[in-house]
């Protein structure tokens, strides 16, 4: 079937247009570029243009005779969004309503929502379920509960159904070494630590080593970005064959500490990455670990990449190739 993927050229979404062409799918790809790359396309035919502007993705649903939408474009920083609060939301929230008009009058009605394990802000129970309540302590966690409540109020009140994945931490790089992970500036852990060996760094900082934790260190649920994709393939199965809207999370259920992460790059880089102990950052939950039965049960989905080792191994693979991202 023919997919719109919006933000298909940033990090998640790329993995997804992959994924996609390898299940025999036709991805059409929405990006602005503003942070998304077009090398990372990798063959599908590139839109560049707005989720919020209505006429362009009328004529795009229109033309290529979309039957699902999936949504990817959206501002990700957790710390600018409480800076620049309105940039989010009229990025993440509005603009996503915007595409959510367009679809309704292309009576486009199945859609694949990025949601992210933010919407939850610092759950009191671990590992963390769906159905706990909905704290978050970020404008960007926020920002997407806003859609997810938005798209459960249109699937209650209308024939629209959606999936939303709420993320844990998405990693690692595609098997092909074509694509994966860049950002400017960077601010995700593992190409932090890799920014080490490859010269870019001279030290990876802790922040925080005094946490009711095994190691003192920070635990996180780390999943493989080519499983988060294959995951949204299969919740377009999932919709087609009349699944319900639902919210699903997307991890592992294990967590790895900052410490753990530090000591397998080593491994798989011969380097000897030194770290430094830094203060604890506001907002930095002990352990983050997601309960993934959901997506178990309703889409047969399991990771197959999100071992650390290969996490780490596929992301070495892809910055050492491309030191500079995609420049």
């Amino acid at each position: 079937m023919n997919v719109l993927v919006t933000g298909g050229a940033g990090y998640v979404g790329s993995h997804a247009v992959a994924a996609l062409q390898e299940a025999g799918h036709t991805p059409i790809v929405l990006d602005t570029l503003e942070l998304g790359h077009k090398e990372a396309v990798r063959g599908a035919e590139l839109v560049v243009g707005d989720v919020a502007d209505g006429e362009l993705i009328e004529k795009v649903l229109g033309k290529f005779e979309i039957e699902c939408v999936m949504h990817f474009a959206a501002y990700a920083e957790v710390g600018e969004s409480m800076v620049e609060p309105m940039k989010y939301y009229a990025n993440n929230t509005l603009a996503t309503l915007s595409l959510l008009n367009s679809m309704f009058e292309c009576g486009v009605k199945k859609f694949i929502f990025s949601s992210t394990a933010a919407t939850y802000g610092e759950p009191e129970v671990v590992p963390i379920a769906e159905d706990i309540a909905k704290t978050p302590i970020n404008v960007y966690g926020h920002s997407k509960l806003q859609t997810e409540e938005a798209c459960a109020w249109l699937s209650r009140q209308t024939d629209f159904r959606y999936a939303a994945f709420r993320y844990f931490n998405a990693c690692g790089a595609h098997r092909s070494g074509e694509i994966g992970e860049a950002h400017q500036p960077e601010s995700h852990l593992i190409p932090l630590v890799l920014q080490v060996p490859l010269g870019q760094r001279a030290a990876i900082k802790i922040f925080g080593s005094d946490y009711a934790t095994p190691d003192g260190t920070c635990v996180r649920d780390y999943i493989h970005v080519s499983d988060l994709a294959s995951a949204h393939v299969m919740g377009i199965d999932y919709l087609m064959r009349g699944g319900d809207s639902t919210a699903m999370n997307l991890g592992t259920g294990h967590g790895y500490s900052v410490k753990e992460i530090i000591e397998t790059a080593r491994e798989v880089t011969g380097h000897a990455i030194p770290a430094e102990e830094a203060d604890r950052r506001a907002g930095d939950p002990p352990t983050l670990v997601a309960k993934a039965d959901r997506a178990r049960e309703l889409l047969g989905w399991a990771p197959r990449e999100s071992d650390l080792k290969t996490i780490i191994a596929s992301a070495w693979n892809w910055h050492k190739s491309h030191p500079g991202g995609y420049a």
